[in-house]
């Protein structure tokens, strides 16, 4: 894995060396062309910062000072006058990126003390969340009492209430993001919220509290984790439907494969079809995302697009976090990826249930014959706010099977009108089963 770790590492001081000039002398980011500024940018840029210094220990990247350029970024952060939990999370868990306590921390000495005044009261005020933004709860806590800004950790509260809510909010153990809804959000923002908490509590002063809470977190997190070498396809396309798809998709898998096999969630016997799913999953991410020309993430251009929300200049900055995150996750599990593929199935396909009732399901059909190079993922699930065809139940399998992007347009799939109302019959099933039919065919139904 040292080979993948120094890729990893090299890949992501390119991508920072060339996104850490769009940050201005007040913290905040310069746009991408096009673009609009997100008001949590600061906060991505800091902690893809301070994952960069874990990950080299170098404070120093073309000519610019990492602990000055981070100390900007949580500045502007703090005192943004549009509160965004999202990015002031990210900023905590940057500045914890530099030492798990105020005293020995050089980003901390370089704040000013109304911006430590500032950042008491920002972490302080939190609003309880019933989506993945809870998770950001969870950032904020952790640094308040690394800091010493407060003697109760309540981290462990946040977590138990985040974990409460899923067990409620459906039957199979996987985060709905929208359960105010007469429907079912289960999308990538589950995957998320496992790999944010976690990073949290490797940075929480309290390392006691991560092994308590960790066993739990473990129920509902192999779950994801046990979607991805099925979810996977043969060129390395990753998690593809839903909100936020495209190079999040690749990233965010990635991630929990190598914090699971930090952590040896994953048995031995199953080390060489994870191994084979990073290779596959990183390969593609490399080839498809990466412009290596310019050393730069690309999420759109002429050919692909992505959720408006979602910026070039945030999206850089979150790419080379993960080369770093990678890069430390891989020193630590060591051994080699040089792993002969594992011999399967060539063709198979399963529903997993996300949620269950007598009324209605939610669950995922993977699909996929390797014979033909067909391989798709079909999900029965709610469109959130906004709805668009990321979500709708047809074969999302881009390259062979493509739609568009964050826009609505019923793919195969009928819009029954009745009166004024166009309903979709795509959100949710009912005795949902899988089987074996004519000819050795499968079907869903």
């Amino acid at each position: 894995m040292q080979n993948f770790s120094n890729q990893c590492l090299d890949l992501a001081r390119s991508l920072l060396g060339n996104n850490l000039k769009h940050l201005n002398p007040d913290g905040t980011v310069t746009p991408a062309a096009g673009e609009s500024p997100r008001a949590d940018e600061p906060g991505h840029a800091a902690l893809a910062i301070g994952e960069f210094f874990r990950a080299s220990g170098e404070v120093e990247l073309e000519g610019h000072d990492l602990f000055d350029l981070s100390a900007r970024c949580i500045t502007q952060q703090a005192f943004n006058e549009e509160s965004h939990e999202n990015g002031l999370a990210y900023a905590a868990l940057g500045l914890l990126s530099f030492g798990a306590s105020k005293e020995r921390n050089a980003v901390w000495e370089r704040l000013t003390d109304p911006t430590r005044e500032q950042l008491d009261q920002c972490l302080l005020a939190r609003s309880d969340h019933e989506d993945h933004f809870q998770v950001f709860n969870v950032a904020k806590s952790v640094a308040r009492f690394s800091f010493g800004l407060t003697k109760k950790d309540d981290t462990g509260k946040v977590i138990d209430r985040f974990v409460e809510r899923i067990e409620s909010n459906g039957t199979g153990g996987f985060c709905n993001d929208d359960p105010k809804a007469t429907h079912g959000v289960f999308d990538l923002y589950g995957l998320l919220s496992f790999i944010f908490i976690r990073q949290a509590l490797q940075l929480h002063a309290n390392v006691h509290l991560k092994d308590r809470k960790l066993p739990k977190l473990r129920t509902f997190a192999e779950r994801y984790l046990k979607l991805l070498p099925d979810m996977t396809r043969q060129d390395g396309l990753g998690w593809n439907y839903g909100r936020s798809v495209g190079a999040y998709g690749q990233l965010h898998c990635i991630s929990l494969i190598l914090q699971a096999m930090r952590d040896h969630w994953i048995s031995p016997e199953k080390h060489a079809l994870y191994l084979d799913t990073l290779r596959r999953l990183f390969q593609y991410f490399f080839v498809t995302y990466l412009d290596q020309e310019n050393g730069e993430l690309v999420i759109r251009d002429d050919e692909r697009n992505t959720v408006p929300n979602h910026t070039t200049r945030m999206a850089n900055f979150d790419a080379a976090r993960y080369l770093c995150q990678w890069s430390r996750l891989a020193k630590v599990i060591g051994g080699s990826m040089a792993v002969a593929a594992p011999q399967r199935s060539t063709t198979g396909g399963r529903f997993v249930a996300f949620d269950k009732s007598h009324r209605k399901e939610h669950g995922l059909f993977l699909y996929r014959d390797e014979n033909l190079g067909v391989q798709y993922q079909l999900p029965l699930i709610g469109p959130g706010p906004n709805a668009t065809s990321d979500n709708l139940a047809f074969p999302h399998c881009p390259g062979i099977f493509d739609w568009t992007v964050n826009k609505y347009l019923p793919v195969m799939i009928p819009e029954l009108t009745f009166g004024k109302d166009v309903i979709v019959p795509s959100f949710y099933g009912k005795n949902c089963v899988t089987g074996i039919g004519l000819k050795k065919s499968l079907y869903l139904r």
